[in-house]
Formats: structure tokens, sequence, C-alpha cells
């Protein structure tokens, strides 16, 4: 008989403080087919019974306030992504967390299932190159939270690498032909 271990609940934590000046919109909010980015995204993670956190910056919290989440403003988010990401670190209920920037929506459903229930920090990796989102230890978000915000997060922790099938796992949402393939890829693989 094989024994499942079950590891405890995950916070996911969106990364959607952004500037967003090479796409020239907030890419948080940009439309896909009817809904924005960052709704598409909750609606993968909700399927996995995350409980999220956005973080954000101040002039999009009216905007984020209607997905009726977890809203946490980073007043500096100039200082880069670890900033961002402490700010959610500090929001926790969970031990661990699901790291997912929101201009890199090309995981699946598999990958996060995959990303959970490891206990270790680890990210999604397609021909060896590794992605988004991340998955945390409690040890790696203590670490994070007694950096300098401007500390690049590859400096910070070192993920195990699990090779995964996802053929969008390096989209990045950056300038506007970005967002026009992922239109496309959302209309064609249901994304």
């Amino acid at each position: 008989m094989k024994i499942v271990v079950s590891l405890k609940p995950i916070d996911a934590i969106i990364l959607a403080a952004g500037a967003s000046e090479r796409l020239g919109e907030p890419k948080a909010l940009v439309d896909i087919h009817g809904k924005s980015l960052i709704h598409i995204l909750i609606e993968k993670l909700r399927k996995h019974n995350l409980r999220i956190i956005i973080v954000t910056r101040s002039e999009l919290v009216f905007e984020m306030n209607k997905l009726g989440e977890k809203i946490v403003v980073n007043t500096e988010p100039e200082n880069g992504r670890t900033g961002s990401i402490q700010c959610g670190i500090k929001e926790l209920r969970s031990e661990r967390c699901l790291i997912v920037p929101v201009d890199r929506p090309g995981f699946s459903n598999e990958t996060i299932e995959r990303l959970i229930n490891s206990n270790k920090t680890s990210c999604p990796s397609k021909n060896g190159k590794g992605g988004h989102p991340v998955i945390l230890s409690r040890n790696d978000c203590e670490e994070i939270l007694s950096r300098n915000p401007s500390t690049p997060l590859r400096d910070i922790i070192k993920p195990i690498k699990i090779e995964v099938n996802d053929e969008y796992l390096h989209l990045n949402i950056d300038f506007p032909e970005d967002l026009e393939k992922l239109r496309e890829i959302t209309i064609e693989h249901n994304l």
C-alpha cells in the first residue's frame, strides 16, 4: 500500500506590481478575450484550492479590489520583484507559497500540481531552462525576508528544476506582440 503524504495548504502570491512600461498598460488588467490576465490566473489557481494574495502598486488597487482576493500594496515597487515577494510573504497563512508573476501565464494545471506537491523550493523547467511559478519552502521564505528588496531572487534561492511539458512555459508578456501571442494561444490551447 502506497502512503500519500498530504502537504499543508499553500498560499499563492500573484506579483502584479510592475510598471508595465514596455507593454504600455498594466499587465494584470490586459484583456484576453473578455477577461483580465489576472482573472485568468486566479481562476487557474482556484482550481487547486490555493489562497490568493495579490501584490500590486497603489494605482491599481481600485481595480484589484474588484477581484475579491487579498490585496497587498508594495509602496516601493521600483525596488524590484523581491520587494513584492517580501510584501506577499508577510501576509502568508501557509508555511510554503507559490510565487506567480502575472506576466508568466504559460504554465499548466499539471505543473501547479507538481509544484504544490513538492516540499522543497522548486520551479518548472523546459529544455533545461527554469520558469515560473516557483514554490518556496518555509526556509527560503525566511531567507527572502532577510534580504534587501532589490536583490534578485536568483541570487537568494536555488530551486530544484522539475522538467515539464508546458509548451509556453517561457512566454513572457512584456511587449504588445507577446500579448497578441497570448491571445492566439488562449484560443488554440485553452491556456
